[in-house]
């Protein structure tokens, strides 16, 4: 298949990808059996299946689950992260998963697995902070890291075409940890966190380094919510106001700054939940009840409805990263 954008065309031939430039030369874009044409989806969406990596048993755990988009499913373990830890934040590119941060101690580390195969992470950089409970988000180029434990605000970025160190390239408005993630095609999302539990929505953008800037609040004031991710709307799932768990769905517009409406609930109350995005539904992993969750919701991004328990996974726990692919 060869697609052509702004004057530049993409093909795939074997397991390399290339770009042709504006003067006709072709260059390597993406090498080795993960290389594929994606059409009709972005980095932080998913075609095929969802997966969960780390969080807690309440021990630390290193587990990386997979489960189908295709059909409701129970999760498989296909592999290992370099370090088992609790409230990492996840990221995706079209062809591997990644895990940030984390705890016991404060890690800095980022993990890398290929989604080609069921395989152990690898660490391939780090942080420019060590903290956990930091949210993810996803270009088609970059990973981000943002917030996180001990409290900032600080926005790193890592690239996904080489492995290498984060960066810092802003600040959120607010310094605030435990909080939920979401990407639009041209930016990234953060929203609630704490201390104390926040209902702020920060935005900013993907083409530039710049500080985050305030668009609209939750309903509900929480932190350890999930963030999903649609073509047009960011959603947060699940979460604690402090004094209690929620099972609140919310969703907010992409193309307009503005407020986020409930249109829908979780099958239980829980917070510490992780997220992963489908091309049509939403998925909230795990979680604290307590006890530690194994439940797999999924709702539909095309109506505003409650969740539905499609699975579990192959251990109940909390604070644990989102990808798909």
């Amino acid at each position: 298949m060869t697609i052509s954008v702004q004057n530049t065309t993409i093909f795939c031939l074997g397991n390399v990808l290339y770009y042709a430039d504006v003067f006709g030369e072709a260059n390597v874009l993406i090498r080795g059996p993960g290389a594929r044409l994606r059409v009709g989806s972005q980095a932080f969406q998913g075609e095929t299946s969802g997966y969960t990596s780390g969080g807690g048993t309440p021990a630390a755990s290193n587990v990386i689950d997979k489960f189908p988009f295709a059909t409701n499913a129970n999760a498989t373990n296909v592999g290992s992260l370099t370090q088992g830890r609790y409230y990492p934040a996840g990221q995706s590119s079209t062809v591997s998963g990644y895990t940030s941060g984390g705890y016991p101690p404060y890690r800095n580390t980022i993990d890398k697995f290929q989604f080609a195969s069921n395989a152990n992470a690898t660490d391939v950089g780090d942080l420019t902070v060590s903290r956990s409970g930091p949210a993810g988000q996803s270009s088609t180029v970059s990973g981000y890291s943002s917030g996180g434990s001990p409290t900032t605000n600080i926005i790193d970025k890592f690239p996904f075409a080489s492995d290498g160190n984060a960066t810092n390239v802003g600040g959120l408005t607010q310094a605030r940890s435990y909080l939920a993630g979401q990407s639009s095609t041209v930016s990234g999302y953060t929203s609630g966190g704490q201390p104390p539990a926040r209902n702020t929505i920060d935005k900013f953008p993907f083409a530039s380094d710049a500080n985050a800037t305030d668009v609209g609040d939750l309903t509900v004031s929480r932190s350890g919510s999930a963030g999903q991710s649609s073509t047009v709307s960011g959603y947060s799932s699940g979460g604690s106001t402090g004094a209690y768990r929620c099972s609140t769905i919310d969703k907010f517009p992409f193309a307009s700054d503005a407020n986020a409406t409930n249109v829908g609930g979780l099958t239980q109350s829980k917070y510490l939940v992780a997220g992963q995005s489908s091309t049509v539904s939403g998925y909230t992993s795990g979680g604290l009840v307590p006890p530690s969750s194994n439940v797999i919701d999924k709702f539909p991004f095309a109506s505003d409805a409650n969740a539905t328990n499609v699975g579990v996974l192959t251990q109940g726990r909390y604070g644990s990263a989102g990808q798909q692919v």
